[in-house]
């Protein structure tokens, strides 16, 4: 594939799509190649953490890495970045972790998990997970996007990242044609829709009693009550996957994309779609990023979540096998 010409300017507006903070400093050199949308190869640093080294660590796995900066956003955080994960399993819990570069260390929080699955009056539930947080301009608050049941995604509201106060149920099944059973793993983003008069997206993983996955996708004005697509944004079938998840929102010059992965026995890669500003387009281009055969991918790579540190793209990702895995980082 030939190079597209890469600029500073097309990761600070990725990094904007993504809520993710960008510092000063040049860009590294593009890479050999380049994924489809012009965004860059990403290759393995490291792995930044591993269950059987958390603390916290009642399942033995972990999931669903969001990374923030938050150093010029909060007073004394811990660290210039916040990385959100979790369990998914019972009792899962959304769990923080801290670092002054996106490549780590990174510390684990030793009050996890800052969010349980109880939350009285409000909930209790077997599980919470998939954490997703922005930074929320209006309200100088980071917002938690989180499921617990596998039916119902929430938000919780926080000053400082660490302590949440709950809102509401922001998406459920019942929002969703019949014979939906499943509406998780979501993430929100800044995106303005005039036609709908939105200013963010929600994208999240969908299942239907016909048990194939696939994207789904809602607009809301203020980030708390959403209208929801009775069609899925990406189906499994337009991409050759028996099941999709993990989408995430990229943006680069003023095309629009939604990368998101397949399952493990479908390839187990991360795929990218183009959707167009309006969310009108459905234009798939293929692999945005192949997972490594060898540890700690294992063939597989899901759940991406990207930055910027020092004008240097990163992707922090799920790593092998659901639900034994660990979270990598790979940098562009």
């Amino acid at each position: 594939m030939t190079q597209p010409h890469l600029d500073r300017r097309l990761f600070l507006r990725a990094a904007a799509a993504t809520g993710a903070a960008v510092t000063a400093g040049g860009l590294a050199a593009p890479s050999a190649s380049a994924a489809p949308g012009g965004f860059p190869d990403y290759t393995y640093v490291r792995t930044l953490l591993t269950p059987s080294k958390l603390a916290y660590n009642p399942t033995g796995e972990i999931i669903f890495p969001c990374v923030r900066g938050v150093y010029d956003r909060l007073s004394n955080p811990l660290g210039r970045y916040y990385l959100y994960y979790a369990p998914h399993d019972a009792p899962g819990g959304i769990c923080l972790a801290y670092g002054d570069s996106l490549e780590g260390p990174f510390t684990e929080y030793a009050g996890n998990p800052v969010v349980s699955r109880s939350r009285q009056p409000h909930y209790s539930v077997s599980h919470v997970s998939s954490p997703h947080v922005i930074w929320n301009e209006d309200a100088r608050e980071l917002w938690l996007y989180f499921h617990g049941e596998n039916t119902t995604t929430r938000l919780a509201r926080s000053t400082d990242g660490i302590h949440f106060t709950y809102d509401r149920v922001v998406l459920n099944t019942s929002m969703l044609p019949s014979g939906t059973t499943e509406t998780s793993y979501a993430r929100v983003f800044r995106h303005d829709l005039p036609s709908r008069g939105a200013r963010y997206v929600m994208l999240f993983m969908r299942n239907s009693t016909a048990n194939h996955r696939d994207i789904g996708w809602g607009w809301s004005a203020d980030g708390r009550s959403w209208a929801f697509d009775a069609q899925p944004l990406v189906r499994h079938s337009d991409v050759g996957a028996q099941n999709i998840g993990g989408p995430h929102l990229l943006k680069s010059g003023a095309n629009t994309y939604v990368v998101y992965n397949k399952d493990r026995a479908s390839g187990g890669e991360i795929m990218i779609t183009e959707v167009g500003a309006d969310f009108s387009r459905r234009r798939h281009l293929g692999v945005f990023h192949r997972p490594r055969a060898g540890a700690p991918d294992n063939g597989r790579a899901a759940s991406p979540s990207f930055g910027t540190d020092r004008g240097v793209p990163y992707m922090i990702y799920e790593a092998g096998d659901r639900l034994n895995g660990s979270i990598a980082v790979a940098r562009g």
